[in-house]
């Protein structure tokens, strides 16, 4: 289903170069609201170390955000050192395939990370890429993002389940 990630991590520093040798992912395509950034724009230091940790080890890294906003989507893209799209539509393909073709790598390769399974989870399933889900860096939403989360939190609560079943 499309609804469904590949994996769901509690927090995004969770994802281990490890886990995407293991899975063969080469690059990862990063949501940027509450998935790199918090609601005011801030990036925790956590999150700036994992992913220079992870393109010192050579996976490639690429914003892909809903934002409009493009000079918000400019400075993260800039702190982290890599290229950005905004205004990425997801789940259209369209943002998502242009942030393949920058990657310069083929879909099976690229995993497609963030916290919103409509957006992020469904945009990267319909690309075929694996798709990681990772739960918000804090419970503050924007308007247009909360009323989906008592949907996404029952999603969220089954993926759990299975998980621990798998165990």
């Amino acid at each position: 289903m499309l609804i469904y990630p590949d994996e769901y991590f509690n927090k995004i520093e969770e994802i281990t170069i490890e886990y995407l040798q293991k899975n063969k992912i080469k690059a990862l395509i990063l949501d940027m609201d509450n998935t790199l950034i918090n609601y005011k724009e801030e990036m925790p230091e956590n999150i700036l170390k994992w992913a220079k940790d992870l393109q010192g080890q050579g996976v490639k890294l690429i914003i892909a955000s809903n934002s409009n906003k493009k000079k918000k989507v400019e400075k993260i893209s800039k702190l982290l050192k890599v290229k950005y799209i905004s205004f990425a539509k997801k789940p259209l393909k369209s943002g998502l395939m242009r942030a393949k073709n920058i990657l310069e790598e083929e879909v099976n390769n690229i995993a497609v990370v963030g916290d919103q399974i409509f957006t992020d989870v469904i945009g990267g399933n319909r690309c075929k890429m694996y798709t990681i889900l990772v739960d918000s860096i804090e419970e503050k939403d924007f308007w247009y993002t909360a009323w989906k989360r008592p949907i996404e939190n029952k999603i969220k609560e089954k993926i759990r389940k299975r998980t621990k079943e798998k165990k």
